[in-house]
């Protein structure tokens, strides 16, 4: 399948999470990843996903994936922040919030 066709699911499934359809939004997100695991903003995705229906389990391990696949973006180490926090792991929650800002910081304006 071609590139396009991840980037279409990706947005269908942010069309589903806009209309709050979660369930519909994982599956798709769920199918972009089939075609490229590595598709960080797909797993960042799926973390909101995850908390919008309070399995924080999951959106923490969704969040931790989505940094792992782009270590350089400021909203994914935010992201971990808030999931970090939301399970009451604070230390942690500081140390990403500090990368967030650090990132942000470092890009161009």
């Amino acid at each position: 399948m071609s590139s396009n066709t991840k980037i279409e699911l990706y947005k269908a499934g942010i069309t589903q999470y806009a209309q709050q359809d979660f369930a519909a939004s994982l599956e798709t997100f769920q199918q972009a990843l089939v075609l490229d695991p590595e598709f960080g903003d797909v797993h960042q995705a799926i973390a909101h996903v995850y908390e919008k229906m309070e399995d924080f389990d999951n959106a923490l391990a969704s969040a931790q994936k989505a940094v792992e696949c782009n270590p350089d973006d400021f909203l994914a180490h935010t992201s971990l922040s808030m999931f970090y926090q939301r399970k009451g792991m604070i230390p942690e929650a500081e140390s990403e919030k500090a990368i967030a800002a650090q990132l942000q910081q470092d890009q161009p304006q």
